[in-house]
């Protein structure tokens, strides 16, 4: 029998596999679409007493979570939404060229096994709970670093951002940005590790053969060729360090201005540390309120995901 007599063995049940396995892709797909959808309406709808309901009750309300110092809504969240943007950017340029630096170091610098000890610790650091950190640096950094911020205010106190005096104990913006940075500063080191070693051989032994460096071979090949997935690791980063509670209600002393005073206590705070905060002690009201901050945030954070994934885009071309 020639080889054109032979049949095609088709794999039994195989176009009906591939129906169900398409099927099971685009549920899980419209799954995301109707949970954000679910936690959008649920946010909006615990929150309509504060949009549709009695002002004066509402302002009362406000007056009351802010010790008198406004009664608006948009006065109320939005020195909150500057603490936490804030905060959580001083967080990222904290860690990211930490991050990207150990990353590197990882992946095309230490020797096999210092890497993978390396890459486990890394992965371990991105498993802590919030609240080990928030206990960390409650306990241990704060009093720790006040000498360091200390320093800082005596000889850069002329920067308006490190304008003194600072404060002791350190439970201000700086401590909890460095804190913050631990915590994000796994998420953008594994990412980046991992899309460091997929950089194609071909690409650096170019590079090698046209003379360049270690040091050029990375930034002629490993840095372009990772771009889009560093700017991905850095958004989502900037997302976990936005939606931090614990950590942040736990070592910040908060306040409702729009200081840039890092180093002075009860300047900032955060919205989902002030949910956390007012919540217990609040009415009805008062949790509709906190949840309208929340419905805030939510909606930051898509602008800040949906904005990640543009930036990524154009980084890809």
């Amino acid at each position: 029998m020639s080889s054109q007599d032979t049949p095609v063995m088709q794999p039994a049940g195989g176009k009906t596999a591939d129906k169900v396995f398409k099927g099971i892709a685009y549920a899980c797909g419209i799954l995301i679409l109707v949970v954000l959808a679910a936690v959008f309406l649920f946010l909006f709808f615990r929150a309509w007493p504060l949009i549709g309901g009695d002002q004066s009750a509402n302002s009362a309300t406000i007056s009351s979570f802010t010790g008198g110092k406004t009664d608006s809504f948009w006065g109320y969240v939005l020195p909150l939404l500057f603490g936490t943007v804030l905060v959580s950017i001083l967080a990222l340029l904290i860690a990211f060229f930490i991050s990207i630096g150990i990353a590197l170091f990882i992946s095309h610098y230490a020797p096999k096994k210092i890497a993978t000890a390396l890459s486990y610790v890394v992965d371990l650091l991105a498993a802590i709970p919030s609240v080990i950190y928030g206990l960390w640096g409650g306990l241990i950094l704060v009093p720790a670093i006040y000498p360091f911020w200390n320093w800082v205010a005596h000889y850069l106190g002329w920067i308006p951002l490190f304008a003194g005096p600072a404060a002791n104990p350190q439970r201000t913006v700086a401590t909890v940005a460095v804190v913050l940075a631990v915590m994000v500063l796994p998420i953008i080191t594994s990412m980046s590790r991992d899309i460091f070693l997929q950089t194609p051989t071909l690409q650096q032994e170019a590079a090698y053969g046209l003379g360049a460096t270690k040091w050029e071979m990375i930034k002629l090949a490993v840095l372009p060729f990772g771009k889009s997935g560093i700017v991905s690791a850095s958004m989502l980063a900037l997302g976990r360090a936005l939606g931090e509670t614990m950590a942040v209600l736990m070592i910040l002393s908060p306040g409702l201005t729009y200081s840039i005073k890092l180093l002075q206590a009860s300047q900032n705070q955060t919205i989902a540390a002030n949910i956390a905060a007012q919540y217990p002690e609040a009415n009805d009201l008062g949790v509709s309120t906190l949840i309208g901050t929340g419905l805030i945030l939510f909606l930051i954070t898509f602008v800040v995901n949906y904005a990640a994934r543009k930036i990524t885009e154009k980084a890809s071309v």
